[in-house]
């Protein structure tokens, strides 16, 4: 400290940048430390920060309180956009189910916790930060710790080492978790386990050439074949009398013709039996001047558009047959909305499907560009929309959604709708990935060195233990309860529960675990179904732990 003093004022911009920079690269290498196949992962900063803060590293009040928040902002927004495009629809089909499931997770913990603090005397600024350590969710502590900054700063130290002390048996008790559910339904989950792959192939688009065999199909258009609506079947191409063409909605099919569908596995078996049998022709490799070429939507102009407003087919005679949006591949119709990044499958003549490229836009440049006006909106428009106070009925006062839950709420909406006028809110995973990391980063570092003081004379000195303890109670009930439920009455597939469970805890390290025990993508599914929801729950959930102890 001496040596550095003098390179560095204690109260300049330059040294507090120095320390957190430094508690950052510490923090992070301590968080890929694996122990027993386990890591700390981005928490890592937190202890680091700690540690620094008890070693006695102090930085500047006034620039660590705008490193924190600022932080703060950058991670919550970023979070919000990652969710926003899948948020309303991670409610349809199984979907809903297994957010029911979450929320009943999150809602238990918030019981849990509750409880825990009366019966334990537990100061509510302790007992939220056990809870957002004990479900390993870092924004539900930036919550709170916002609404706990009207008791003083030590409410917010004292969150902090509450959710130091609950995290590492977080990590370790949801695993458990799952492996006792494991052990308690051994049957059931080792059947459910051979599931390898299925959910993927179920839901993978495939291709077919289909000979036109059913008399009654004689001189029918592509749209009027029986069913092809409602199987979700789409046809790109079509050979007839020698000839290859693209395939419309009025194009006329005759007996003998060789038709090239898209479609679902399923589906495309079941439209084959009313069209006619499999060829052996193979129209997609047959020497032509038509091909099928991905196109990324880039322009503004055409985003918000449906395919039929654009008129690719008139225009340029090519056929848009399916779509990748947010790794997601689907089927699309004429009244498919066009939004940035769509990865467009399009068939045609080479020269025209150039064409429509072009006014797509097609530019892979400005995809991975951030616009970065929009960003600024955005963040601005959630800083004002968390500083308007309401009230809620019950508690006194009015209340805020804070930096936390402003930017959070207003990153998902703005990524929903995804673009007003000329400003487009999508943020390239790279980009989001970033902002997140470095927000959170600077975050943790700082509430991580204004804690210091304090977790180390609680822990070997205060109620330490207990604290460890119960933050471990907090993470187990809910999910072990909720879990064999789930298992026994729901019937819910053991790897999709697992990955509900690691989601319903926003926890990456639980769903390495989960992924671990199958080849199968469904827990990885599940957890990206309900993360989006119990995100905002967190968030909320904290805070109005806090508002109800402050009444």
């Amino acid at each position: 400290m001496d040596f550095l003093s003098l390179f560095f004022s204690p109260q300049s911009v330059a040294w507090s940048v120095f320390v957190i920079m430094l508690v950052a690269a510490c923090g992070l290498a301590l968080g890929n430390i694996k122990l027993f196949g386990i890591n700390l992962g981005i928490a890592g900063v937190l202890f680091s920060g700690i540690l620094s803060g008890h070693l006695g590293l102090e930085i500047d009040h006034g620039t660590l309180e705008f490193l924190r928040d600022f932080g703060l902002i950058l991670f919550v927004y970023s979070i919000g956009t990652q969710v926003g495009p899948g948020f309303f629809s991670s409610f349809r089909k199984q979907g809903l189910q297994l957010n029911l499931l979450a929320a009943g997770v999150v809602l238990s913990g918030v019981a849990v916790t509750l409880a825990v603090a009366k019966l334990a005397g537990l100061d509510i600024a302790t007992a939220v930060g056990m809870y957002a350590g004990a479900v390993t969710n870092t924004p539900s502590l930036a919550a709170a710790q916002q609404t706990l900054g009207a008791l003083g700063p030590e409410a917010a130290n004292s969150a902090s080492v509450g959710y130091a002390l609950a995290y590492p048996g977080a990590i370790l008790g949801i695993i458990l978790t799952m492996v006792v559910i494991r052990r308690v339904f051994k049957v059931q989950a080792a059947q459910d386990m051979l599931v390898v792959h299925s959910d993927k192939a179920a839901s993978a688009l495939i291709t077919a050439n289909i000979m036109v065999e059913n008399k009654n199909l004689e001189g029918l258009q592509v749209k009027d074949i029986p069913a092809i609506n409602e199987l979700g079947v789409v046809i790109s191409r079509a050979y007839h009398g020698g000839q290859l063409g693209v395939a419309h909605d009025d194009t006329v099919i005759h007996l003998g013709d060789v038709l090239l569908a898209v479609g679902l596995a399923e589906n495309i078996r079941k439209f084959t039996v009313v069209v006619g049998s499999k060829s052996e022709m193979d129209l997609k490799k047959m020497p032509s001047r038509i091909i099928h070429s991905r196109v990324i939507v880039t322009h503004k102009e055409v985003i918000g558009k449906t395919l039929e407003e654009l008129g690719l087919e008139s225009k340029y005679d090519v056929l848009a047959t399916r779509v990748t949006r947010a790794d997601v591949e689907f089927l699309v119709s004429d009244s498919y909305v066009l939004q940035f990044a769509d990865n467009l499958v399009l068939v045609g003549e080479e020269s025209a499907v150039a064409k429509a490229a072009e006014t797509l836009g097609n530019s892979p440049k400005d995809l991975n560009h951030p616009q970065l006006i929009p960003a600024f909106i955005g963040i601005a428009a959630g800083v004002f929309l968390g500083s308007i106070p309401f009230t809620v009925p019950g508690l006194s006062g009015t209340v805020k959604l804070g930096l936390a839950g402003g930017p959070l709420i207003m990153a998902i909406v703005l990524s929903y709708v995804q673009h007003i006028g000329p400003l487009n809110w999508y943020l390239p995973p790279a980009g989001n990935l970033m902002l997140r990391e470095l927000g959170i980063v600077l975050f943790l570092s700082c509430v991580g060195l204004k804690a210091g003081g304090r977790f180390f004379e609680t822990l070997l000195n205060g109620n330490g233990m207990y604290i460890v303890l119960f933050s471990f109670l907090i993470t187990v009930l809910p999910i072990i309860v909720l879990g064999i439920f789930a298992k026994a009455k729901l019937k819910l597939n053991y790897l999709s529960l697992c990955g509900a469970l690691a989601g319903s805890m926003t926890d990456p390290p639980a769903l390495a675990f989960a992924n671990a025990l199958s080849p199968s993508n469904l827990s990885a599914m599940s957890y990206a179904t309900v993360y989006p929801l119990v995100m905002i729950l967190r968030v909320i959930s904290a805070q109005i732990m806090v508002m109800l102890f402050m009444r």
